[in-house]
């Protein structure tokens, strides 16, 4: 089972999270999750230890925030991340947001200081088994340097391509490399 793990101020329900569940069907599960660090952790502890519970092989998909998240996640329950564009120091490009809007409903919510520091709770310092780890990354992702998700994780399967996006353009063409990673 893939979980999909949005970036910041998306949805479950968003255009890549729309594109993985068209091409995973039932194979994936994207949850839609709190602007708040803590409760959106909380949320993907409790659906990971369901699901590995029950037996299922779990997988997971993070992209930029999500991604931050993934690192921390799979580092907890040595699971395999595909990582798209990830946030490497997302306590550090949020640092100057107050005021957000959710992109998929127009919502706004308001970052806070306490959101920051606990963001930084779930850096992950040294990644255990970076084998575990695909990471997709595009070199004109306008929101973050891929240079730093390169440094991080140079020992896990890089993908480095020309040009693109930060939300990764033609990520589909993708899928079968992902779902073949993670055993989909």
């Amino acid at each position: 089972m893939i979980l999909y793990i949005h970036g910041f101020g998306s949805s479950g329900h968003g255009g890549k999270a729309t594109l993985f569940k068209e091409y995973f069907e039932d194979e994936v599960i994207t949850p839609s999750l709190s602007y708040v660090p803590n409760l959106a952790i909380d949320t993907l502890e409790q659906i990971i230890e369901m699901l590995l519970e029950k037996g299922e092989n779990v997988g997971l998909v993070g992209s930029s925030l999500g991604g931050y998240y993934s690192i921390y996640l799979a580092n907890k329950y040595n699971l395999k991340a595909v990582l798209i564009n990830p946030a490497i120091y997302p306590y550090k490009t949020l640092d100057k947001i107050g005021m957000a809007t959710n992109y998929y409903d127009g919502s706004s919510f308001e970052v806070t200081r306490n959101h920051i520091e606990s963001l930084k709770s779930y850096e992950v310092e040294n990644i255990k088994s970076q084998e575990n780890f695909l990471t997709l990354l595009q070199t004109e992702d306008e929101v973050l340097d891929y240079t730093q998700a390169e440094e991080k994780l140079s020992e896990s399967e890089l993908v480095i391509e020309e040009g693109g996006n930060h939300s990764f353009e033609n990520i589909e063409s993708y899928f079968r490399k992902i779902g073949s990673f993670l055993g989909v």
